[in-house]
């Protein structure tokens, strides 16, 4: 018996309509991308959100709390640095069924080791206790950061021939975890999926500093449809030499019964984050080259199915 990510209850096609309604409605600078923008003199002030999702299940499951505020962290910072912009400054918000001083401190140590790695500062939150409405607890934040205008990624500059190079994600991050969750055996796997989501804060900001790169995506939820969040109208993605990923998605793909493109448009299957840039710069970065820039539309893996 197959399980989509539909099946578990995750429909990406229906969010995606869902954000067109919002951007319909609402004028927003670098609509799609990860981040939104403010212009400040010299600067843009970007701010972006994002939480753990159904990860917090895990956590509860697992009766481990101390990582999850580091996958919050990273769910912000990771998509900030995807414009060049340095995370500078994040809130959290914390909604929980019933308080629990011990899961809350150690929430909170999450936060602060994600923070530090990040290099941002944690300079205020909200909890809220709303039994009514939360089923154990919730955890999101938002984040600040800065960017130079003329120092601004946003993907205008992609062109033919440019390569994708892969970062390796930590694991399953912060994603699919509703469809995780439904087919794996948390007493074998849990503590897998807990494994914190990679911060790339440093790694990016110090690779902008001498080398010019054309696009950045997180690959988070919608796995390598992301891709296309960045790319100029007329062009396309083929990729033809992804990493083998990690055994998790090997055990997700086998229980689901999923075939290789529904595992694609689910996870990260083990890229955590992507660069684009000429190929002439691809020995810069400390990743693998997965693909290259072509002429068309979406997203091609080994020639053998189009996201």
């Amino acid at each position: 018996m197959t399980t989509t990510y539909k099946d578990a209850g995750v429909d990406i096609n229906l969010e995606e309509q869902a954000i067109k309604g919002i951007l319909r409605q609402l004028d927003m600078p670098l609509a799609g991308h990860f981040c939104g923008l403010v212009g400040f003199g010299d600067y843009h002030i970007a701010m972006c959100c994002d939480g753990i999702g159904t990860k917090a299940l895990v956590a509860e499951a697992m009766k481990k709390y101390d990582t999850v505020g580091i996958d919050m962290v990273a769910m912000n910072v990771n998509d900030m640095i995807c414009i060049g912009a340095k995370p500078m400054a994040l809130v959290d918000y914390l909604a929980v069924e019933k308080i629990d001083p011990k899961m809350v401190e150690e929430i909170a140590k999450g936060i602060a080791k994600g923070a530090k790695e990040a290099d941002v500062s944690v300079i205020g939150g909200e909890t809220a206790t709303m039994p009514e409405v939360v089923k154990g607890f919730d955890l999101s934040g938002s984040c600040m950061g800065i960017v130079d205008k003329d120092k601004l990624i946003t993907g205008e500059e992609i062109k033919e021939g440019d390569v994708v190079v892969a970062l390796p994600s930590s694991g399953i991050h912060s994603n699919g975890l509703t469809l995780a969750r439904k087919v794996l055996d948390m007493k074998r796997w849990g503590d897998e999926l807990l494994k914190p989501t990679k911060i790339y804060v440093r790694e990016i900001l110090g690779l902008l500093e001498h080398v010019k790169v054309h696009g950045m995506v997180n690959i988070t939820g919608g796995g390598m449809l992301n891709l296309k969040r960045v790319l100029p109208k007329g062009l396309g993605i083929s990729l033809e030499k992804l990493p083998k990923p990690q055994k998790v998605f090997l055990e997700i793909q086998k229980k689901a019964n999923l075939d290789d493109e529904e595992m694609y448009k689910t996870f990260n299957m083990g890229v955590g984050f992507c660069i684009i840039l000429d190929e002439k710069d691809a020995g810069s970065v400390n990743g693998k080259v997965i693909g290259r820039v072509v002429c068309g539309e979406g997203v091609n893996i080994e020639k053998s199915f189009v996201l």
